[in-house]
């Protein structure tokens, strides 16, 4: 039997404690027997305000269950504070979880500096800062535990999310310096990147899959990880909805190039295909792990390289900060004889950051001068990049390149870092890097063009001993990257980040002179060349680069665990499975590129209702549990009522595209004010939200769920005000092999007990098919008619061409689900953008009809059925195209730019069959 996980005598620390996660973790430390700290601030998602009810009601929580438990209610920037409370109140401290946070999300475009810093100083200063307070008491009493919080958006990046990805990558290798540091004392320090329901991520997702997202399902992780027993240190994990995986980095065998004077930025080109190559992958955990002698040795056998092609530079612009030596005076050289107008930036201050001078910067504009090319000096610091951008745009009224690269070193192991040592490095790589590219950012989304290469290093990916302000802060620069290189991509402006090894005044501190000499920062710059190129085709790519050998690095993702998300998950379930969980060499391994692609796998496991022994994720279907039709066809839901007013139908109209000059629809005193027919979805479809599908289906995936086809009938036309009462039921379901097709009935009636209109929603559930219904339903006339149109011309066809804000003013009308605005959760679906309300374009198709063939009276008007075929993106022509067969239209809708389809097997069925046929418009 597994050892049962307890805490007795032990103080954990968590913090941002008052929801969510935070909330769950401590909850589940004190049940088993811990002093618990709760921190919170009490702010809001944003970071603004401060209350101390949040905390308290955490622990009064604690205490009413016979837990121990203090309340703490300062900002993680004050770590030492917390720290403080600790100790008075219990004498010690073993765990610290850092869990607090707050969004700021933003394009990078729209980004500020605020923004940016709040981010910074919360998510990774503020981890930092509780857990240095912490560190002296772990040395002394040999033991501690450490638990940072990444995400999705830091491992992978997401749009909008730039500062909160550089900060919660930022944190990964943190905690990978600090296992490597803490190994002697038994402190051990991991990282998890949750998905959870919290103050964030509500905002972003919708309530079905909030309620499957719930933090229970994340802490058991986190106490496995922080018990006296656990021997993992170092690690990453993905985590939530019952799944856990263990990621790692992959890199590939790469390529070798001789380093002489052919080694130039065309000869990367016929080698790409071997340098992105992973068929002979490598796992390093340390910045030993490659042998760069032996590399160098075997680079320099070769023969010289093939030429390539001719990668020039001719009228482009190419800023290069800490140009002065090293490696940037190598990149500025080699871009000013490619015919690149440089900008030499240099401080001029020594590896710790000390003094400043303009000689280095001018001598290697100098030296370009004098081959020939075009340079210029600026002596800027980084954080003033808006500075070093100016100067670019005075000498030459352009900027087309960004290699950030300036930086210095505060190395002391943790124990004896201080805020000085931190905050510098911090500064300089992390902010510096931000602030070149921000002020870079309008001038490459103006003329559609840009190339940013961003300095990351091996200490970043792997952690090093002595290093954990300066590996925080490179591969803080990954996550920073990642997100630059989605929000950049529809402007042609790619982001790449290389991890170099060379000799420059950085390592000469720390290498032998013949180690410096023989890793010369030339064997470095022909990869950047070729990254800034315009013919490069990578974005969104770390390459590991120095003696000739180029190889690229991304992640991989153990097949891990999926638990039934029916029962509580227990941290003592997640011992029983570790070596599943952690197992790479299964089959089972991934290598997710998006956040999208991380995220499915979780939303797979939603309906895991099945035992713990599955040694892998697996989805419920519906064929384990018959679903019983006929009971369900006979039961009783509680009706829903809905309020209007004018207001509400005039921004429905608004909302499928009515404009000022449709007085009928979207002014209350015109003569003719009526309500658009297809308005009668609104009620219908809002209240399906409460419909309890699950009670009927069972647990399902509701990432799988489409909405695909709607019949709406009217009975009279609907009041332009007044209350609704919508009733239930369902209809028929039929069992489609690997998917569930549902069609619900939704009568609405008004006060009078009258009904004004019925609906038909019909759903369509992936992956909880074969439970041996029937395939095919009954014939309900126009509900389910095909619809297929003659074999002639349309009658009649209107275009009308959808508003980029479209789904923003239709969600008015009730629909809020982000992924019609959010373009976070839009990616999560696998759409770039945020695309428009299936319903939207069923109202905009229904409109089109409406005014062709009904003369907007809605006594002609008696029912409308279509299918949801394809997405519309906002901002898309829609084109109605209708046939006139007796009473009814029978209509499909073409999204014009792609040529697809979006509704179809779709009619509109007229109360008589008058009505001339209109003319083609």
């Amino acid at each position: 039997m597994t050892q049962t996980l307890r805490f007795d005598g032990r103080t954990v620390i968590v913090t941002g404690a008052g929801g969510g996660l935070g909330r769950a973790y401590a909850l589940a430390f004190a049940a088993r027997g811990a002093n618990v700290v709760v921190n919170d601030l009490g702010g809001n998602r944003a970071g603004d305000g401060s209350d101390t009810f949040a905390a308290d009601k955490v622990v009064n929580e604690i205490v009413r269950a016979g837990g121990k438990a203090v309340a703490n209610y300062n900002s993680v920037d004050d770590g030492e504070k917390i720290v403080e409370t600790a100790v008075k109140a219990f004498g010690r401290v073993d765990v610290v979880i850092n869990n607090a946070g707050i969004l700021r999300d933003k394009s990078f475009s729209r980004m500020t500096d605020q923004d940016w810093d709040l981010i910074q100083t919360v998510h990774l200063r503020g981890s930092y800062k509780v857990t240095k307070a912490a560190w002296s008491l772990f040395q002394k009493q040999k033991f501690g535990r450490v638990i940072n919080t990444a995400s999705a958006a830091g491992i992978y990046g997401n749009f909008g999310q730039a500062n909160y990805s550089a900060a919660k990558l930022a944190l990964v290798s943190f905690t990978e310096t600090l296992a490597k540091e803490g190994a002697k004392n038994n402190i051990k320090a991991n990282v998890i990147a949750p998905i959870a329901a919290s103050r964030m991520t509500e905002t972003i997702m919708p309530p079905d899959i909030l309620a499957s997202l719930k933090p229970d399902y994340v802490a058991p992780l986190v106490l496995y990880l922080c018990h006296e027993s656990t021997e993992e240190s170092g690690s990453l994990f993905e985590v939530g909805a019952g799944f856990v995986a263990k990621l790692r980095w992959e890199r590939s065998k790469g390529a070798l190039f001789k380093t002489d004077v052919s080694f130039l930025p065309g000869a990367v080109v016929p080698k790409w295909p071997e340098i992105t190559d992973f068929s002979q992958p490598q796992y390093p955990t340390s910045t030993t792990d490659a042998d760069f002698v032996s590399l160098i040795e075997q680079a320099n056998a070769l023969p010289s390289n093939p030429k390539g092609e001719d990668l020039r530079f001719d009228g482009k612009v190419a800023v290069v900060t800490g140009a002065g030596g090293g490696l940037g005076r190598a990149y500025a050289l080699l871009f000013g004889r490619l015919g690149a107008s440089v900008v030499v930036n240099d401080l001029g201050v020594t590896t710790h950051g000390a003094r400043s001078s303009s000689n280095a910067a001018d001598k290697v504009v100098e030296e370009i001068r004098q081959s020939g090319g075009k340079a210029v000096a600026n002596y800027d610091s980084v954080e003033d990049g808006d500075k070093i951008i100016e100067t670019a745009i005075k000498a030459y009224g352009r900027v087309d390149v960004i290699i950030n690269n300036a930086g210095v070193l505060r190395d002391k192991s943790f124990a004896r870092m201080t805020d000085e040592d931190w905050d510098l490095v911090q500064r300089v790589h992390l902010r510096g890097t931000y602030k070149v590219t921000k002020a870079a950012w309008p001038y490459f989304t103006k003329q559609k063009y840009g190339r940013v290469i961003n300095t990351c290093s091996s200490v970043g990916l792997y952690g090093n001993f002595g290093q954990a302000n300066y590996s925080a802060a490179k591969l803080g620069i990954l996550g920073f990257s990642n997100t630059l290189a989605l929000e950049g991509r529809k402007n042609n402006v790619l982001v790449n980040t290389i991890a170099p090894t060379a000799g420059t005044r950085m390592t000469a501190t720390i290498w032998p002179p013949e180690m410096v000499e023989a890793f010369k920062p030339d064997y470095v710059a022909p990869l950047v060349g070729f990254l800034a190129h315009e013919s490069c085709p990578s974005t969104g790519n770390v390459f590991e680069v120095g003696c000739g050998w180029i190889a690229q690095v991304r992640w991989q993702r153990s097949g891990g665990i999926g638990f039934p998300t029916s029962k509580p998950l227990l941290p003592e379930d997640l011992a029983a499975k570790w070596d599943a969980i952690t197992n790479f060499y299964d089959g089972r391994a991934t290598h997710p590129k998006t956040t999208q692609e991380a995220l499915q796998q979780f939303f797979e496991n939603f309906a895991n209702a099945q035992s713990s022994e599955n040694s892998e994720p697996t989805e419920k279907s519906a064929s384990s549990g018959k679903i019983d039709v006929e009971a369900a066809k006979k039961q009783k839901f509680d009706p829903i009522e809905c309020s209007y007013e004018e207001r509400d139908v005039i921004l429905y109209a608004l909302g499928v595209g009515a404009t000022r000059k449709d007085l009928q629809w979207v002014y209350e005193n015109s003569e003719n004010f009526h309500v658009l027919p297809t308005y009668g979805v609104i009620p219908a479809v809002n209240s399906l939200s409460a419909f309890p599908l699950t009670s009927i289906l069972g647990d399902f995936n509701f990432m799988k769920l489409l909405h695909g086809e709607q019949y709406l009938e009217l009975k009279k036309p609907i009041p332009t005000s007044g209350k609704l009462i919508s009733t239930p039921r369902v209809v028929d379901i039929l069992d489609k092999g690997k998917g569930v097709s549902i069609t619900l009935g939704i009568t609405t009636r008004d006060e009078k007990g009258e009904i004004v209109f019925e609906n038909e929603s019909t759903l369509f559930i992936r992956g909880i098919g074969g439970f041996g219904g029937k395939k095919t339903g009954e014939d309900r006339g126009a509900a389910t008619a095909p619809n297929k149109p003659p074999n002639r011309p349309p009658d009649a066809t209107v275009q009308e061409k959808t508003l980029e804000s479209q789904a923003g003013l239709y969600r008015l009308s009730g629909d809020y689900n982000p992924l019609h605005i959010d373009p976070n959760m839009s990616a999560m679906g696998g759409f770039e953008v945020p695309i428009l309300h299936g319903m939207c374009t069923y109202g905009i198709s229904g409109k089109h009809i409406y005014t062709k063939y009904c003369n907007n009276d809605p006594n002609n008007f008696k029912s409308i059925k279509g299918r949801l075929a394809s997405p519309v993106f906002p901002g898309e022509t829609l084109e109605t195209q209708m046939w006139k067969e007796g009473n009814k239209i029978i209509f499909q809708t073409r999204v014009v730019e792609r040529d697809v389809i979006c509704v179809a097997s779709a009619a509109v069925e007229l109360k008589n069959s008058g009505g001339n046929i209109p003319s083609k418009l």
